[in-house]
């Protein structure tokens, strides 16, 4: 008996013995599918704002590797993976197919019909027009004779109506489209023209005018399309004009304007600022991973000049106006990120007054990550050869010198003017008939905004076209990390 009771402790010890080594086993390690996933997530674990309110971007999330490359693997694409690490509160970060593309139209450059279209629906009618809001210069609809103000009824033989116009629409993003042209009431045709599309440096330095007796003063007008680093030399070329010509008030147009480069708006600041390069004009604050980087952004006395690859070539004293007490401010539902740095920037200094409508709010920006672990993500040249993707994500707020940053749902306009409800009558920019800056100037003149006012029984449609995918950016340039 006592020989069967060792023998089944025996077996019994050998059985225990045998389900410790099968749990003793390793794991078969993961393998990781698409190493850009990795970059995409070490990338936002190091920059994005939102970082420590974003589970999946725990720093913690990476500390068992087969885990983690399950939790990679788990995406299948580089972008899947980006688009469920955004916070629900961005509404600004996009991934980045191809970094060289981007980079050209952040200096302008890109491929496009060049003009921007704005749609209303046509009284109590189904049909839906196109009126032109901006032609670029140079570009295939200007050498077609597209102007600012003309209305489109249909694209590519089709004419819109409320029902079809978001697939008629596609037409604008062919690579050639033709576009019918027709009078205010959206039914008679005009002409038809066929236009392909092409690449085009767009200098958003677009006019600049002076009105020489606006109630007994010089008003100077500039229309600023985008805060472009390569084209800060003419922007400063603009200032001089207006500076020699002795202006009194100034008139800036951003209506159309969506950001750009957050050093140009300082360097545009400081231009239309007397006390320029004197005081602090904004500040940059960072993650808690880069707070070294929360610096301010002082008004300047000289600015840098940019070829077109992004490389600085020289340096310019700023052509800096005197005695502008209130800047005017032309605004739309386009202006945004840096063009609402310059209002905000400068509303603790100067008077700011705007007309138009409520801007975007966009209180934040962008920097480009590539697939350069070895400079934190920010060094193009240092970036994996084998593709071209990056990422575009929000990785600073900004403030100006009171610490304001309050315009995350746009700043509304001191006096409210809506293009569109004109659409049957846009005249040029510059025109000193031009309802919004004719609004601007009316108040320079003392005259009260309400007479301009006209009830008219049409809609305006929005929607997401836009001429530049990048349009609406705010985003500091890598040598911001170098100086």
């Amino acid at each position: 008996m006592r020989k069967i009771i060792l023998l089944s402790f025996a077996f019994t010890l050998f059985l225990n013995c045998s389900k410790d080594d099968e749990i003793a086993e390793p794991a078969e390690n993961v393998t990781l599918n698409n190493k850009v996933n990795n970059f995409v997530w070490k990338a936002m674990n190091s920059w994005y704002n939102w970082q420590e309110e974003v589970p999946n971007l725990s720093d913690s999330k990476d500390d068992n590797i087969n885990d983690y490359y399950t939790y990679l693997n788990s995406h299948s694409t580089p972008s899947s993976l980006f688009e469920s690490l955004k916070h629900a509160d961005d509404d600004f970060s996009w991934f980045i197919e191809d970094y060289v593309a981007q980079q050209q139209q952040f200096q302008g450059t890109s491929k496009t019909f060049g003009f921007r279209p704005s749609l209303v629906k046509v009284g109590t009618t189904d049909y839906v027009v196109i009126y032109i809001e901006h032609v670029s210069k140079g570009s295939p609809a200007d050498l077609a004779g597209f102007k600012r103000g003309d209305i489109i009824n249909a694209i590519n033989g089709t004419v819109m109506t409320v029902s079809n116009y978001k697939t008629v629409l596609n037409g604008y993003y062919q690579e050639t489209s033709e576009f019918s042209f027709t009078e205010k009431d959206g039914t008679i045709l005009k002409e038809k023209k066929t236009i392909t599309q092409a690449v085009v440096s767009d200098n958003p330095v677009h006019l600049t005018k002076v009105f020489d007796n606006i109630n007994g003063k010089k008003v100077g007008y500039l229309l600023y399309n985008g805060f472009r680093s390569s084209y800060n030399d003419e922007l400063n070329a603009a200032f001089a004009e207006l500076k020699s010509a002795g202006i009194q008030e100034l008139v800036l147009d951003l209506r159309i304007n969506g950001g750009g480069s957050v050093e140009t708006s300082a360097y545009l600041a400081s231009m239309i600022h007397e006390e320029a390069g004197k005081d602090k004009f904004a500040e940059l604050k960072f993650n808690k991973k880069h707070a070294q980087y929360n610096e301010p952004y002082y008004f300047n006395n000289t600015l840098n000049v940019y070829g077109t690859d992004g490389k600085k070539t020289s340096e310019e004293a700023i052509n800096r106006l005197s005695g502008i007490n209130k800047l005017y401010v032309l605004t739309s539902g386009s202006t945004a990120s840096a063009s609402e740095m310059i209002i905000n920037g400068l509303r603790p200094f100067i008077e700011v007054k705007l007309i138009g409508t409520k801007t975007v709010g966009k209180n934040e920006g962008s920097i480009t990550l590539y697939d350069s672990p070895t400079s934190d993500y920010t060094n193009v040249n240092a970036a994996n050869s084998t593709h071209k993707m990056a990422m575009q994500p929000i990785v600073f707020q900004i403030y100006n010198k009171l610490g304001q940053n309050d315009y995350g749902d746009g700043f509304e306009p001191n006096i409210l003017i809506e293009e569109w409800k004109y659409w049957d009558n846009i005249l040029p920019f510059g025109d000193e008939n031009e309802i919004v800056l004719k609004t601007a100037l009316d108040d320079i003149r003392g005259v009260s905004a309400k007479s301009l006012y006209e009830i008219k029984s049409f809609e305006h449609i929005k929607t997401n076209i836009s001429t530049n995918k990048f349009e609406q950016e705010m985003y500091v340039d890598s040598h911001y990390f170098n100086k």
